[in-house]
């Protein structure tokens, strides 16, 4: 009889495996696990239901919100603040951070970072989606309220870090600092089911992820390692193959199960790129390294980065180690 091991019960038997766990940091998880379940709801019915479209409004960045993009923020802003155990959370959809004020949440411990709908100009062509988020301890005086410097910590102070794609099927990737293991929801009982345990970058790929319309806009060492993907080497498995969804959860999960080099650079027009460091590029990174690759805004792990403020933008580049030092050289020579 084949074993079964939901989302839940892993993360109860990794408990152990956390410093000074007490269960509060399973119960953020869950609660995480939880609010997917609602946002793969909404996006599973979207042809079917008036959430598709534009809310109206514009997020922090600027950016038209989709009515999905506004629903997913409020359902795991609700599922955190329920919950209990998270203090403070900063979101892409809001411009400061959202201090739990309340007196259960200023005795909580951790505090999260969280992109709740990333791609989410895929939604009315049926493309993949997701959410990434990531997890810190507060390090602000435990029975007071939580402050926006609890969140700007770097990622090597993260304890736990992951992202929900919304394709296919929908999955919930994550670590605790100790491997990457993947759950895919069964709908019929409504369960995240273990189906990707302990995943690892291949050693190398021959996949590259970039937006290439972005070409004329790019700094001549990127350009010139576009070309070094395009020419023919069978050595090194070149040509590559170009992949690129336009949402970054889709692009890392292929390229993280198949082997290859997410990218992001900066531009001539946005030498910072477009990528916020806080609650995109830090939590895949700390997911690239735990599965054996590496990230870097192109000089820098991008997990030793410090951020000033929330919404901070960074280039980044994220795989299989190989890969990125690949980048790292042709930045460097330019």
């Amino acid at each position: 009889m084949t074993t079964i091991t939901t989302l839940t019960k892993f993360i109860i038997d990794q408990q152990h495996e956390i410093p000074d766990a007490s269960g509060d940091l399973t119960r953020i998880l869950n609660d995480i696990g939880i609010a997917s379940k609602f946002v793969h709801r909404e996006v599973n019915k979207a042809g079917l239901a008036d959430i598709l479209g534009l809310e109206g409004t514009e997020n922090v960045q600027g950016e038209q919100q989709k009515k999905l993009d506004v629903y997913a923020n409020d359902q795991f802003i609700s599922a955190l603040k329920a919950g209990g155990q998270c203090a403070a959370i900063a979101s892409e959809e809001n411009e400061e951070v959202i201090i739990l004020d309340n007196s259960i949440s200023n005795k909580a411990k951790y505090v999260v970072a969280i992109d709740p709908l990333d791609g989410s100009s895929n939604i009315e062509v049926n493309v993949s989606i997701g959410t990434v988020f990531s997890i810190y301890k507060r390090k602000s005086e435990i029975g007071k309220p939580a402050d926006e410097s609890d969140l700007l910590q770097p990622g090597t102070d993260i304890v736990a870090a992951g992202y929900v794609i919304y394709g296919s099927s929908t999955m919930l990737v994550y670590t605790t600092g100790h491997g990457v293991n993947g759950f895919t929801l069964d709908p019929s009982v409504g369960l995240f089911i273990l189906s990707h345990p302990n995943i690892r970058y291949p050693e190398t790929g021959n996949i590259y992820s970039v937006n290439e319309s972005n070409h004329i806009y790019f700094q001549e060492s990127i350009k010139a390692y576009i070309q070094f993907c395009h020419e023919d080497d069978s050595n090194t498995g070149r040509p590559y193959i170009t992949r690129y969804i336009g949402s970054m959860v889709a692009d890392v999960h292929r390229n993280l199960l198949l082997g290859g080099i997410f990218l992001y650079p900066g531009t001539i027009k946005k030498p910072n790129g477009k990528l916020r460091l806080l609650y995109e590029c830090k939590p895949m990174a700390y997911i690239a390294e735990q599965a054996g690759g590496k990230a870097s805004d192109g000089s820098r792990r991008i997990l030793e980065i410090h951020p000033d403020s929330i919404h901070q933008r960074s280039p980044f580049y994220m795989g299989p180690t190989k890969m990125v030092e690949k980048i790292e050289e042709f930045i460097r020579f330019f």
